[in-house]
């Protein structure tokens, strides 16, 4: 399996950006996607996931209620809409994906950065 992560750039702290990962590969091996972000200096930290049934979420509480993820199984693509950004926002985001023991996640993109500007 392989991800792909777009969709980052610069934006202005109260601006929106969306993020798309698509997979490629063996595709049907995946369970749950999510996103995890880096910033600079810090520990990589989750924000989001999905589950295969496309309904079942979790987010990170320092993104709940401005971030939304969602999954289109048929373009094997995720989506994470990110509004209200703040300067904190700021990292570089990966997607990844876990295999169908959904223990941990496997497979993962390149990362995409994504700069808030106040």
């Amino acid at each position: 399996v392989q991800l792909q992560a777009s969709g980052g750039g610069l934006v202005q702290a109260g601006g929106s950006l969306r993020l798309s990962c698509t997979a490629s590969g063996r595709t049907f091996r995946i369970y749950t996607m999510g996103w995890f972000r880096r910033a600079p200096g810090k520990e990589r930290e989750f924000v989001a996931h999905i589950k295969r049934d496309t309904i079942t979420k979790y987010y990170a509480d320092s993104v709940k209620g401005r971030f939304t993820i969602s999954r289109d199984n048929a373009k094997d693509t995720m989506f994470l809409q990110m509004n209200s950004l703040k300067p904190e926002d700021t990292a570089v985001y990966y997607c990844a994906a876990t295999g169908p023991s959904n223990n941990e996640f496997d497979y993962w993109g390149q990362g995409t950065q994504v700069t808030v500007s106040s």
